[in-house]
Protein backbone atom coordinates (compact mmCIF):
# COMPACT_ATOMS: atom_id res chain seq x y z
CA UNK A 1 0.00 0.00 0.00
CA UNK A 2 1.37 3.32 -1.11
CA UNK A 3 2.02 5.42 2.10
CA UNK A 4 0.72 8.88 1.71
CA UNK A 5 2.20 11.77 2.24
CA UNK A 6 1.07 15.86 3.44
CA UNK A 7 2.54 17.44 0.10
CA UNK A 8 0.89 17.09 -2.65
CA UNK A 9 2.35 15.69 -5.69
CA UNK A 10 5.45 13.47 -3.48
CA UNK A 11 3.70 9.97 -3.49
CA UNK A 12 2.73 10.73 -7.29
CA UNK A 13 6.28 11.07 -8.32
CA UNK A 14 7.90 7.76 -6.13
CA UNK A 15 5.19 6.23 -7.39
CA UNK A 16 6.51 7.34 -10.89
CA UNK A 17 9.64 6.48 -10.30
CA UNK A 18 9.09 2.96 -9.18
CA UNK A 19 7.57 2.02 -12.32
CA UNK A 20 10.20 3.54 -14.30
CA UNK A 21 13.25 1.66 -12.40
CA UNK A 22 11.38 -1.71 -12.47
CA UNK A 23 9.60 -1.67 -16.07
CA UNK A 24 10.68 -4.25 -18.45
CA UNK A 25 11.76 -3.46 -21.61
CA UNK A 26 9.92 -4.96 -24.45
CA UNK A 27 10.84 -7.73 -26.70
CA UNK A 28 11.51 -5.27 -29.64
CA UNK A 29 13.68 -3.05 -28.14
CA UNK A 30 17.71 -3.54 -28.59
CA UNK A 31 19.72 -3.44 -24.65
CA UNK A 32 23.03 -2.93 -27.20
CA UNK A 33 24.35 0.32 -27.22
CA UNK A 34 23.22 2.84 -30.43
CA UNK A 35 25.15 1.98 -33.10
CA UNK A 36 28.34 4.33 -33.25
CA UNK A 37 28.21 5.07 -29.28
CA UNK A 38 30.83 2.44 -28.99
CA UNK A 39 33.27 4.09 -31.41
CA UNK A 40 32.34 8.11 -29.92
CA UNK A 41 33.45 5.94 -26.40
CA UNK A 42 36.87 4.75 -27.71
CA UNK A 43 37.47 8.10 -29.66
CA UNK A 44 36.49 10.25 -26.55
CA UNK A 45 38.76 8.24 -24.15
CA UNK A 46 41.54 8.35 -26.16
CA UNK A 47 41.42 12.18 -26.62
CA UNK A 48 40.82 12.43 -22.54
CA UNK A 49 44.14 10.49 -22.43
CA UNK A 50 45.51 12.50 -24.98
CA UNK A 51 45.04 15.38 -23.12
CA UNK A 52 46.39 13.96 -20.02
CA UNK A 53 49.67 13.22 -21.66
CA UNK A 54 50.06 16.80 -23.17
CA UNK A 55 49.50 18.22 -19.42
CA UNK A 56 51.87 15.72 -18.11
CA UNK A 57 54.63 17.17 -20.96
CA UNK A 58 53.58 20.95 -19.88
CA UNK A 59 53.80 20.54 -16.34
CA UNK A 60 57.88 18.35 -16.79
CA UNK A 61 59.17 21.15 -18.98
CA UNK A 62 58.24 23.78 -16.39
CA UNK A 63 60.27 22.46 -13.64
CA UNK A 64 63.01 22.62 -16.39
CA UNK A 65 65.07 26.09 -14.74
CA UNK A 66 66.09 28.78 -17.35
CA UNK A 67 68.43 31.03 -15.82
CA UNK A 68 65.36 32.71 -13.78
CA UNK A 69 64.15 31.72 -10.61
CA UNK A 70 61.19 29.46 -10.72
CA UNK A 71 59.91 27.50 -7.68
CA UNK A 72 58.00 25.25 -10.31
CA UNK A 73 61.63 23.55 -11.30
CA UNK A 74 61.40 22.21 -7.56
CA UNK A 75 58.29 20.65 -8.34
CA UNK A 76 59.61 16.95 -9.09
CA UNK A 77 62.15 17.02 -5.66
CA UNK A 78 60.81 14.27 -2.85
CA UNK A 79 61.77 14.67 0.37
CA UNK A 80 62.12 11.17 2.62
CA UNK A 81 59.39 11.89 5.17
CA UNK A 82 58.70 9.43 8.10
CA UNK A 83 59.54 6.77 5.90
CA UNK A 84 57.95 8.10 2.74
CA UNK A 85 58.62 10.00 -0.33
CA UNK A 86 56.42 13.07 -0.55
CA UNK A 87 56.45 15.91 -2.62
CA UNK A 88 58.59 19.02 -1.33
CA UNK A 89 55.69 21.67 -1.98
CA UNK A 90 53.67 19.32 0.58
CA UNK A 91 56.24 20.26 3.20
CA UNK A 92 57.31 24.01 2.53
CA UNK A 93 56.98 27.10 1.40
CA UNK A 94 58.74 27.41 -2.13
CA UNK A 95 59.01 31.41 -2.46
CA UNK A 96 61.61 33.68 -5.00
CA UNK A 97 61.85 36.75 -3.18
CA UNK A 98 64.00 38.00 -6.38
CA UNK A 99 65.00 37.02 -9.58
CA UNK A 100 68.02 34.45 -8.41
CA UNK A 101 67.13 33.55 -5.44
CA UNK A 102 64.68 30.39 -4.32
CA UNK A 103 63.67 30.20 -0.64
CA UNK A 104 62.23 26.76 1.03
CA UNK A 105 61.07 27.27 4.30
CA UNK A 106 59.46 24.20 6.06
CA UNK A 107 56.56 23.88 8.14
CA UNK A 108 58.14 21.39 10.19
CA UNK A 109 61.33 22.43 10.89
CA UNK A 110 63.03 19.53 11.93
CA UNK A 111 62.97 18.11 8.46
CA UNK A 112 65.07 21.04 6.96
CA UNK A 113 68.07 19.02 6.74
CA UNK A 114 66.25 15.75 5.64
CA UNK A 115 65.06 18.94 2.90
CA UNK A 116 68.35 19.91 1.70
CA UNK A 117 69.64 16.18 1.49
CA UNK A 118 66.50 15.47 -0.94
CA UNK A 119 67.62 18.92 -2.77
CA UNK A 120 71.42 18.16 -3.17
CA UNK A 121 70.46 14.68 -5.03
CA UNK A 122 67.55 16.07 -7.16
CA UNK A 123 68.92 16.49 -10.87
CA UNK A 124 67.98 20.88 -10.05
CA UNK A 125 71.20 21.12 -10.60
CA UNK A 126 72.07 24.06 -7.85
CA UNK A 127 73.98 23.35 -4.47
CA UNK A 128 71.29 24.35 -1.74
CA UNK A 129 72.38 26.98 1.56
CA UNK A 130 70.80 25.90 4.71
CA UNK A 131 70.83 28.72 7.68
CA UNK A 132 69.30 26.75 10.03
CA UNK A 133 65.71 28.06 9.41
CA UNK A 134 65.40 28.23 5.65
CA UNK A 135 67.07 27.09 2.88
CA UNK A 136 67.97 29.10 -0.25
CA UNK A 137 69.01 28.44 -4.06
CA UNK A 138 71.17 30.98 -5.86
CA UNK A 139 69.98 30.66 -9.37
CA UNK A 140 72.84 31.12 -11.60
CA UNK A 141 72.86 32.24 -14.98
CA UNK A 142 73.19 29.17 -17.67
CA UNK A 143 76.45 28.83 -19.90
CA UNK A 144 75.65 27.93 -23.33
CA UNK A 145 76.82 24.52 -22.58
CA UNK A 146 74.47 24.17 -20.06
CA UNK A 147 71.54 25.36 -21.97
CA UNK A 148 72.28 23.39 -24.92
CA UNK A 149 72.14 19.97 -22.68
CA UNK A 150 68.63 21.42 -21.03
CA UNK A 151 67.28 21.91 -24.45
CA UNK A 152 68.61 18.11 -25.53
CA UNK A 153 66.10 16.98 -21.82
CA UNK A 154 63.45 18.90 -23.21
CA UNK A 155 63.23 17.39 -26.92
CA UNK A 156 63.85 13.91 -24.77
CA UNK A 157 60.79 15.05 -22.70
CA UNK A 158 58.80 15.99 -26.16
CA UNK A 159 59.54 12.54 -28.20
CA UNK A 160 58.55 10.65 -24.74
CA UNK A 161 55.02 12.74 -24.72
CA UNK A 162 54.41 12.06 -28.43
CA UNK A 163 55.35 8.01 -27.69
CA UNK A 164 52.41 8.14 -25.44
CA UNK A 165 50.37 9.87 -27.86
CA UNK A 166 51.08 6.91 -30.14
CA UNK A 167 50.36 4.27 -28.13
CA UNK A 168 47.02 6.21 -27.52
CA UNK A 169 46.13 5.95 -30.65
CA UNK A 170 47.47 1.95 -31.33
CA UNK A 171 45.43 0.79 -28.27
CA UNK A 172 42.25 3.20 -29.60
CA UNK A 173 42.59 1.16 -33.00
CA UNK A 174 42.96 -1.85 -31.34
CA UNK A 175 39.72 -1.43 -30.13
CA UNK A 176 38.01 -0.41 -32.89
CA UNK A 177 39.38 -3.16 -34.78
CA UNK A 178 37.59 -5.57 -32.12
CA UNK A 179 35.03 -4.17 -32.88
CA UNK A 180 34.98 -4.76 -36.46
CA UNK A 181 35.83 -8.26 -35.73
CA UNK A 182 33.10 -9.00 -33.14
CA UNK A 183 30.52 -7.86 -35.64
CA UNK A 184 29.31 -4.54 -33.60
CA UNK A 185 30.75 -1.86 -36.50
CA UNK A 186 31.53 -2.42 -39.66
CA UNK A 187 34.58 -1.75 -41.72
CA UNK A 188 33.60 1.47 -43.38
CA UNK A 189 32.90 2.48 -40.09
CA UNK A 190 36.02 1.66 -38.10
CA UNK A 191 38.16 2.93 -41.12
CA UNK A 192 36.45 6.31 -40.53
CA UNK A 193 37.50 6.34 -37.07
CA UNK A 194 40.44 5.04 -37.38
CA UNK A 195 41.16 8.56 -39.55
CA UNK A 196 39.92 10.47 -36.45
CA UNK A 197 42.40 8.64 -33.87
CA UNK A 198 45.07 9.55 -36.69
CA UNK A 199 43.88 13.00 -36.82
CA UNK A 200 43.47 13.29 -33.22
CA UNK A 201 46.90 12.27 -32.62
CA UNK A 202 48.39 14.55 -35.41
CA UNK A 203 47.12 17.52 -33.55
CA UNK A 204 48.23 16.45 -30.14
CA UNK A 205 51.71 15.72 -31.91
CA UNK A 206 51.60 19.36 -33.09
CA UNK A 207 51.01 20.89 -29.72
CA UNK A 208 53.74 19.00 -27.89
CA UNK A 209 56.05 20.04 -30.69
CA UNK A 210 54.90 23.82 -30.36
CA UNK A 211 55.44 23.73 -26.26
CA UNK A 212 58.81 22.32 -26.73
CA UNK A 213 59.78 24.98 -28.96
CA UNK A 214 58.93 27.74 -27.29
CA UNK A 215 60.50 26.00 -24.21
CA UNK A 216 63.98 25.85 -25.95
CA UNK A 217 63.77 29.44 -27.47
CA UNK A 218 62.85 29.86 -23.81
CA UNK A 219 65.74 28.40 -22.40
CA UNK A 220 68.35 29.49 -25.62
CA UNK A 221 67.57 33.37 -24.63
CA UNK A 222 69.52 35.11 -22.83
Amino acid sequence: MQQKHAVAGISFKVQQITRLRFARPSSSLSIRMEDGEEEMMIEETAMDKMEKTLGNVQENLVTIRTGRANPAILDRVEVEYYGAPCPLKQLASVNTPDSSTITVSPFDKSILGDIERALMQSDVGITPSNDGNIIRLAVPMLTQERRVELTKTVNKLGEEGKVALRNVRRDANKELSKLEKDGTSSKDTVAEYNKVIDDLTSSYVKKIEAIVKSKEEEILKV
